[in-house]
């Protein structure tokens, strides 16, 4: 995997000169306007940015209109403050003189602001540090006698983390300024499937809904929790039990109709279940990157639900030949303590997800090649997956391994491990062209007990398929022609997965956009979507895909997972 060592750090973040006190007490004179009444309607144009940025303008360049994260509907505001420059969005909202509105907006990601100016009484905003997930801020304020309009905006702070903005609102009075229109009743979620389970547990997600604010999770017909965002996991469930899920949409207008239902089994008591732990039938892969090389950083709770497998890059190789370390890189990470990471795999366990230590990378120099080293391999592996929390293992050694001691090193860990204990692999595509190399031999020979192979389908030029014809990389015949080798070779179509990058700065040859991703997937799966190779059967119980990384797929808004992920964990 790609890693560019000597990235500058960021720098420290600035506190805003806003007082905790200030805020309190734009907060209290809020609180003490009236409400607004039931006749009261948005009078924010564009209020969803579902038109881009029409109606609003940014400072400096410094807003656009994305795709995820999104609070509801399709689009959602982000602006990136610049050392001089925070990021200010504004619209001039018609209103109606001596009269009361609530302002509020959906924000998430670095500090965010919303107020409103020209009021002709007391100008009011309200403020939140950096949230990994959306929050809602709200305050109140009176025009005055001959106001008609008032400027609505939003800022970030200089030089800090984007943020995001979405739904905002100014309601009360009809201005005359021909606002967005009042809610209607939000249509029914689709796309509901369970994304991973474990003994008292069962993950959802879905599809958003446009208009909705929330949504309703249904057990067996009855209402256990409610979310803003399109996943969940029901907890509290019996061990190897099915249950019947439902999920409505919601917002200030009523609650749509249910989904389609679906069901979810939990696993069994412990979440063994061998051949490396329960994962769901179709699971998406996704490195996370414990540096700082120019993509969003991340802490792991900002990893998005659609990654089933959360590969930790990198352990490092320490004097001790075999032997690995890890060591969180809290400061390029804004302060990441290795307390809050620990509790951060243990809330993606919780979900449902697993969380590993990778080993190698582009740089990594892990030997393991002689009985000695085996054994120290998997002491070392197996202290750090008690320490930290980790499921197991992912093998990333690019440059070569000894595939009768990494075998022997892989089966001392599962001994020590269990069987839930997650193992893949992310070879080079020359390391898959035969099953006589040694990346490919260490996969069968552990067969039994590895979980998924994800092969990087770039940085590789031009390489053979099973049909003995040459494709370029960067097509949808690439990936199908050089996955048909490990299918025919000898893998479980369990343990085959597309590894791609999530973004064009992801690695340097390769990107394929998401939908050739997909339409690789079907072809492989269903048959459906080929190019011009086409496999001899088909393979429905292919795995998914992987992405090098988490963070350059938040750098380009989660583009990948949101279509990838929700693509594979919708295949049958």
């Amino acid at each position: 995997m790609d890693r560019a060592p000597g990235t500058p750090r960021p720098r420290r973040r600035r506190l805003a000169t806003w007082s905790a006190a200030t805020a309190l007490a734009l907060s209290v004179a809020g609180l003490a306007a009236s409400p607004a009444s039931a006749a009261d309607v948005n009078n924010v144009k564009n209020a969803g940015f579902e038109s881009g940025l029409a109606n609003w303008t940014c400072s400096a360049g410094s807003g656009t209109a994305v795709s995820s994260p999104v609070h509801t509907g399709t689009t959602a505001l982000k602006a990136t403050p610049a050392g001089l420059d925070n990021a200010q969005c504004t619209q001039s909202v018609a209103v109606k003189p001596n009269s009361t509105y609530t302002l509020s907006a959906w924000v998430q990601g670095g500090y965010s602001y919303l107020g409103v100016t020209g009021t002709g009484t007391t100008d009011v905003s309200t403020w939140t540090p950096d949230s990994t997930s959306w929050k809602q801020l709200s305050t109140t304020f009176s025009t005055g006698a001959s106001t008609t309009s008032v400027t609505v905006y939003t800022h970030g702070w200089y030089g800090q983390a984007a943020y995001y903005a979405d739904d905002l609102s100014v309601y009360g009075p009809d201005g005359g300024g021909g606002g967005d229109p009042a809610p209607t009743v939000p249509s029914a979620p689709a796309g509901l499937s369970v994304s991973g389970t474990t003994s008292s547990s069962v993950s959802l997600s879905w599809s958003a809904v446009s208009g909705a604010t929330g949504y309703n999770v249904y057990r067996n017909g009855t209402k256990v929790t409610a979310v803003t965002g399109t996943s969940a996991t029901v907890t509290g469930l019996s061990a190897s039990t099915s249950y019947s899920f439902q999920v409505t949409a919601t917002n200030s207008a009523g609650e749509s109709a249910k989904s389609a239902t679906v069901t979810g089994t939990t696993t069994a008591t412990g979440g063994g279940g061998g051949g490396g732990g329960t994962l769901p039938k179709h699971a998406v892969t996704g490195y996370w990157q414990n540096f700082n090389n120019g993509a969003t950083v991340q802490k792991i709770s900002d990893v998005p639900a659609a990654y089933d497998i959360i590969a930790v890059a990198f352990a490092d190789a320490t004097s001790t030949p075999g032997a690995v370390s890890f060591n969180l890189d809290s400061s390029g990470l804004g302060g990441y303590t290795a307390d809050q990471f620990k509790a951060d795999i243990k809330a993606k366990q919780a979900a449902g997800k697993k969380v590993i230590i990778s080993i190698g990378g582009e740089k990594g120099t892990v030997s393991v090649n002689d009985a000695a080293s085996a054994a120290n391999f998997a002491n070392s592996v197996y202290s750090l997956m008690q320490t930290y929390g980790f499921d197991g293992v992912d093998i990333d050694l690019e440059n070569g391994l000894n595939a009768t001691y990494m075998t022997q090193a892989l089966r001392s860990l599962s001994a020590k491990a269990g069987s839930s204990l997650i193992i893949t692999m992310a070879p080079q595509t020359i390391d898959m062209q035969s099953t006589s190399g040694s990346y490919f031999q260490t996969a069968l020979n552990i067969k039994d007990i590895l979980t998924v192979v994800n092969m990087q389908y770039y940085n590789s030029g031009s390489m053979l398929g099973c049909d003995g014809k040459v494709y370029s990389q960067g097509t949808v015949d690439f990936l199908t022609a050089l996955a048909c080798i490990q299918l025919e070779g000898g893998l479980s179509p369990s343990q085959v997965g597309l590894g791609l990058p999530a973004s064009t700065s992801g690695a340097g040859s390769g990107y394929v956009s998401p939908t050739v991703v997909n339409n690789a997937l079907d072809c492989l799966a269903k048959g459906t979507g080929c190019g011009t190779f086409k496999p001899a059967k088909t393979y429905p119980d292919l795995r998914g895909a992987m992405t090098w990384s988490t963070n350059w797929d938040a750098a380009s808004g989660n583009a990948w997972s949101n279509a990838v992920g929700a693509h594979v964990h919708a295949m049958p």
